[in-house]
């Protein structure tokens, strides 16, 4: 449908203060639009008026007549109804199109396309670079704000507390131990590691499963650093070494000694999980309120851990009495029968006979007290009152759990479990392990309460 196109005619009406049209009639029109000649009657009337205005200069001014004044009103309405110029909306934006191009031409040149694009470019790059600078920009007396990271925001939108990145924990340089080999009478000083390498070579079986392997190694790790860290050098000769290598402190075997032993029989595979054990457990020992703590461990338990008070006679809040039932269940030597003559009994106990009195109440043997960890506290041997652990040190028995039968002079004791019972059962731990338990949840499990600590920052200052 076509649009309908519309004249609009605009009279031009002059403003007072004006010139006539006759001074110019050219300057008053549109360039368009062709230029009348002024009518005849105007000209006349010019004329008249012209004259009239030089009359007056003498002071004579002539009254125009009615006649006059009614011809000239009619001259000039037919004058301005001639002379009125119509200006179409078409040739008005025709003409304004013109303008614009002209001004466009003032303004921007002759070709404003070459340069046009460059100068947008420009001021782009001057924004891109302008706006970061007013943003970080810091106010008077204010501080910049950091930009939340992405993991900083939620997924609701909202600013979330920010996670610290994990610390890169500091390094210390490896503690040095001085072992007294008992065999050689000399002392081998040697890294921490392969130290703990030798001790677990020698205190636990290879067969054993990894994180059982783990849990000795920090336990034997920890039990070293703690007498470092004490200056302890009790138990060796002359105080010259740290250390010695027998069941006073902790068994050890050079690590060299282990390697080629274990390669002759065909144990290499051990070997390397026995490394693999030390490595993975680097550096780590167990404390407790910021030390290092006695890390007792023994072989076999008889179902249970000892209190240390009940073995030790002081109370040590980390080494508590605890179940082990996998003991009885993997441990070869769980339990184990010895028959002694009862005299071969009484002068081990330094006892020189049986009362009568005793004799005639047809037991020369009771038990008065138990432990908590199931074991013998007090006992009577012929009228003489002595503790469980004191009754198997005496007698050499496994352990302090132990019940007897009498016949004739012979008595024979049946021993449940190996060793003084207080801290880690090392068939207790493989046990854990095959049931698929950590080393850190071992050594949980059998010493209460205790955290873990680096070994040679500890030792750091020292």
């Amino acid at each position: 449908m076509k649009e309908a196109r519309v004249q609009v005619k605009i009279p031009v009406v002059p403003r007072s203060g004006m010139q006539e049209w006759g001074d110019n009639p050219a300057k008053h029109v549109e360039k368009d639009k062709p230029v009348s000649p002024p009518a005849p009657a105007l000209v006349k009337e010019r004329s008249l008026t012209v004259q009239s205005m030089k009359t007056s200069r003498s002071g004579i001014v002539p009254l125009p007549t009615e006649p006059d004044l009614a011809a000239g009103t009619k001259q000039r309405a037919a004058e301005q109804q001639l002379h009125t110029p119509v200006i179409e909306l078409d040739a008005f934006q025709k003409v304004k199109k013109r303008r614009m191009r002209a001004f466009g031409r003032k303004r921007w040149g002759r070709n404003p396309g070459r340069w046009q694009p460059a100068a947008a470019a420009s001021v782009l790059l001057v924004l891109a670079l302008a706006i970061p600078v007013i943003l970080v920009w810091p106010r008077a007396g204010g501080q910049v704000d950091s930009v939340p990271s992405p993991s900083d925001v939620s997924s609701a939108g909202g600013t979330r507390t920010k996670t610290p990145a994990p610390a890169v924990p500091a390094t210390y340089p490896e503690p040095y131990v001085r072992v007294y080999l008992s065999a050689a009478n000399t002392t081998m000083k040697l890294p921490l590691e392969d130290y703990v390498t030798g001790v677990v070579a020698a205190e636990m079986p290879a067969e054993f499963k990894l994180e059982a392997l783990k849990a000795q190694a920090i336990a034997a790790r920890t039990f070293i650093v703690r007498r470092l860290a004490a200056n302890d050098t009790s138990g060796v000769p002359s105080g010259a070494a740290d250390v010695t290598d027998t069941v006073s402190h902790q068994v050890f075997i050079p690590p060299d000694q282990v390697k080629a032993e274990w390669t002759r029989l065909g144990k290499a595979k051990e070997w390397e999980k026995l490394q693999q054990a030390v490595r993975e457990s680097r550096d780590a020992v167990m404390t407790y309120e910021g030390r290092a703590i006695t890390a007792s461990f023994f072989s076999t338990s008889n179902g249970y851990t000892e209190n240390a008070e009940d073995v030790w006679g002081s109370v040590v809040p980390y080494l508590k009495s605890v179940d082990s039932p996998w003991d009885k269940q993997l441990a070869p030597g769980f339990k184990e029968t010895v028959t002694m003559k009862r005299s071969e009994i009484l002068q081990k106990l330094n006892v020189d006979s049986v009362p009568a009195s005793v004799q005639q109440g047809g037991s020369w043997m009771q038990v008065l007290s138990t432990t908590e960890g199931h074991r013998i506290k007090e006992i009577r041997i012929a009228g003489e009152t002595f503790s469980g652990p004191e009754v198997r040190k005496l007698l050499g028995l496994r352990s302090s759990q132990f019940s007897w039968k009498v016949e004739g002079d012979e008595v024979e004791i049946t021993t449940y479990g190996y060793g003084h019972g207080v801290g880690m059962s090392q068939w207790g731990a493989n046990g854990m392990a095959q049931e698929g338990h950590t080393a850190t949840e071992i050594l949980k499990h059998y010493y209460t309460g205790i955290s873990f600590g680096q070994a040679s920052r500890m030792l750091a200052s020292k």
